[in-house]
């Protein structure tokens, strides 16, 4: 058996294999819409609007993944394994809470959240049932999150990696056959795809818990699924609740966003699920980077480096920056064969290629804003970037996208500019907190509480 010793993190040690993995879930993402593609522009727009729903959970699911990674890398950083595994243990009954709510909710309100999406009447058929097996799966990917939330935080960004294949390989192995109807199974279509992911989730769960029992040392007993740990849940909340909460107004916001866009009609819709596939995969860098300073910071708070924290974060967001622009001006430069991946529509086409324009000036205040926002996190200072960035996304990203992609008429286009001016009034506004030295004191105050934990 593998016994943890946590050792001092190095950010490019970290962070390849959280690029490989978000690379790799882009790549399944990106498959898959292209493959309902292949059925029809139709069943690819109810694809995507049925995964933003659970992409909006997946990220409420964060409560408690950010604060359990966050809590767990300064109590490592401080030499205290003990109070690391109390809130690994502590993160699984609020995981299996959150999860069941959100499961049921999203299976009995299938309806009604498509409603509030404006899915076009034609596109219902497809996108409900699908949307109601996603509500199952959601059970589960809360535990999932969680799991691998605390393996990152323990630096075992490899083994993580090692999960999400397993869990990808199992998804197109029972998905693919079942959408397409492939060894004499019925042709299921996106039921069948929904199948696939709640097969490959059961999986991955089942590896998650076996790399927490060998590379942690860590086995989770009975109570720990369902007790809820007052003291431990309250240093994870801390964290983890306006982390949670900045993160569910920007899903939010888009939502909103996402409904102007569906109002519009399904050109524009399938145009607007093609463009966020490939946005996120120009943000890989970045949401690595991000990620990556976020494990590192967190732990040079807990051993006191304060400085070294300083110098990592100002050198993450020159590298994050340089990425964001080269990548995205290469995106945008290929635009019309990459749109071909998805469509030879020639209206989709022409517009997306467009909006990839914007995109260039969109991505580098994306990455801008992951890699500060994350890093203020890993100190403790979670209030400023929550509620500035509510103020922002709601008055700059919803209050100019319809301002300009509806009340003027730009369509996709003011959408999108209403997406990049969000980005880049937060992440300089978070970039000059950061700069202002702001964060010094709240990362004192984590690192004395850490340090009396330890003493008493």
């Amino acid at each position: 058996m593998t016994h943890f010793s946590p050792p001092r993190p190095r950010l490019f040690a970290i962070t390849w294999p959280i690029f490989a993995e978000h690379l790799l879930h882009a790549s399944v993402g990106l498959l898959f819409v292209a493959l309902t593609a292949r059925l029809s522009d139709a069943t690819a727009a109810a694809f995507g609007l049925s995964n933003q729903i659970m992409v909006f959970f997946l990220i409420l699911f964060r409560l408690v993944g950010i604060g359990a990674s966050v809590v767990i890398t300064q109590n490592l950083g401080a030499g205290d394994r003990r109070g690391a595994e109390r809130i690994a243990r502590a993160s699984l009954a609020a995981a299996s809470a959150l999860g069941l709510a959100s499961a049921l909710l999203v299976a009995l309100g299938a309806d009604g959240l498509l409603s509030l999406m404006k899915l076009p009447d034609s596109l219902r058929p497809e996108a409900k049932p699908y949307l109601v097996i996603l509500g199952v799966v959601l059970a589960i990917d809360s535990l999932n999150s969680t799991l691998t939330s605390v393996l990152r935080a323990y630096t075992r960004t490899r083994d993580t990696l090692l999960q999400i294949v397993a869990t990808y390989l199992m998804s197109l192995s029972f998905g693919l056959p079942l959408m397409y109807g492939w060894l004499g199974l019925p042709q299921l279509g996106l039921i069948g795809i929904g199948i696939g992911f709640l097969i490959a989730r059961l999986g991955g769960l089942a590896f998650a818990l076996w790399l927490w029992r060998e590379r942690l040392d860590i086995r989770p007993l009975w109570r720990d699924w369902w007790w809820m740990h007052r003291v431990p849940l309250a240093e994870m909340m801390h964290i983890g609740l306006p982390g949670a909460g900045e993160n569910v107004a920007y899903r939010t916001a888009f939502t909103w966003n996402l409904a102007f866009v569906a109002g519009m009609g399904q050109m524009p819709l399938a145009t607007h699920t093609y463009l966020l596939q490939i946005s996120y995969f120009i943000l890989l860098t970045g949401l690595a980077i991000g990620f990556g300073s976020e494990i590192v910071v967190g732990h040079q708070i807990g051993g006191g480096q304060l400085h070294a924290a300083n110098r990592l974060v100002r050198r993450s967001v020159v590298w994050g920056l340089a990425a964001a622009v080269g990548i995205a001006s290469l995106v945008a430069l290929a635009g019309p064969w990459i749109f071909r991946i998805f469509t030879h529509d020639p209206a989709i086409i022409a517009q997306g290629c467009t909006v990839l324009w914007v995109l260039v000036l969109l991505e580098p205040g994306r990455s801008f804003n992951v890699v500060v926002i994350n890093s203020l996190r890993a100190t403790g200072d979670v209030r400023f970037p929550v509620v500035f960035g509510v103020f922002s996304m709601f008055g700059v990203s919803v209050g100019l996208g319809w301002l300009l992609g509806v009340h003027l008429g730009w369509g996709l286009i003011g959408i999108w500019l209403g997406f990049a001016a969000d980005e880049w009034v937060r992440g300089i506004a978070m970039y000059l907190r950061w700069l202002s030295h702001a964060w010094v004191p709240h990362a004192r105050r984590t690192r004395r509480r850490i340090l009396n934990q330890n003493r008493a």
